[in-house]
């Protein structure tokens, strides 16, 4: 089908964070190792979208020797993201860990910059800054000073850089091909990366709980539609720019830990969370770009 007139990515970028906020939810619920709930997480999701890529199997011919590279290696800095954060969702509540993430945008406006010469003006900056501030104002009071909360605090920053680098290669080569197609082969890549490191470690690979499953299948369902709908918006705005709506999670996720995991939530970080959207609103109104009338959406 094709998309008449124009609209902006305001209303994908909002269910991205909603969707992508219960992922803490789910991993906080769950007892399983943090390798094997990513892995399950993207072996599901890979078969999940079978039937989808199968409709776009033409389009594995866009996809060169040296993309296939860089496809299989996207899928390996995504699989070191969810071990990373999931490991750190393991030691520290949801807000300190979530909050590292305030820092995704500048990771990835510094890689933007030293990999594609990309630049961005100082309200951009500005506004960048107040969400980062709101942010950090949401888990300033949960930075535990114990040995294990500051390693997972240390995790969530690692597994930034590896989101980040996922973002960055996505940016280039989702343009050849559908985002139901890169979104494939980045979480088969993952899921293999994640196997081959489960087998290599001696970590458990079976006989977990219904329970555990049934998460395995929310974290391929539910938070999983938010980096299907990112890798969509790749086409229309750079990784800084997706960068910047993830800063909404902390906020989404702090809100449901609340009253889900009955994690206390302070009244400064109630006023960090709308800094945080303040922030993110007025950044996303300046980088706002309009869908051309030619292009296909996949969305529908």
């Amino acid at each position: 089908m094709k998309q008449e007139g124009s609209r902006s990515f305001g209303l994908p970028l909002t269910i991205s964070i909603i969707a992508i906020s219960f992922s803490a939810i789910f991993v906080k619920w769950s007892d399983a190792p943090a390798s094997i709930l990513s892995m399950y997480r993207m072996w599901f999701a890979s078969i999940l979208m079978v039937p989808i890529v199968w409709k776009k199997r033409q389009e594995f011919k866009n996809i060169g020797n040296k993309d296939w590279f860089f496809l299989f290696f996207s899928g390996g800095f995504l699989a070191l993201h969810f071990v990373l954060w999931f490991g750190s969702l393991k030691l520290t509540t949801v807000a300190s860990s979530t909050i590292i993430l305030a820092l995704q945008p500048i990771v990835s406006l510094i890689g933007g910059f030293l990999l594609f010469k990309e630049r961005t003006t100082l309200s951009a900056i500005l506004t960048m800054g107040i969400a980062i501030i709101g942010a950090m104002m949401i888990g300033w009071g949960d930075f535990g000073l114990s040995k294990a909360a500051i390693i997972g605090d240390l995790l969530s920053f690692f597994s930034v850089i590896s989101v980040v680098g996922y973002l960055l290669i996505g940016q280039t080569i989702v343009k050849k091909v559908s985002h139901w197609l890169y979104s494939f082969c980045v979480f088969l890549s993952a899921s293999i990366v994640l196997t081959i490191y489960n087998l290599s470690t001696g970590v458990e690979v079976s006989g977990y709980p219904a329970k555990e499953w049934g998460i395995f299948l929310l974290l391929a369902t539910v938070p999983t539609v938010s980096h299907v709908i990112n890798n969509w918006l790749l086409n229309y705005v750079n990784a800084t720019t997706i960068s910047m709506s993830i800063l909404g999670e902390p906020v989404g996720a702090t809100i449901l830990a609340f009253f889900l995991l009955h994690e206390s939530l302070a009244p400064w970080q109630v006023v960090g969370g709308l800094l945080v959207l303040m922030g993110v609103f007025f950044f996303l109104s300046q980088k706002q770009k309009p869908i051309p009338q030619t292009v296909e959406s996949s969305m529908n």
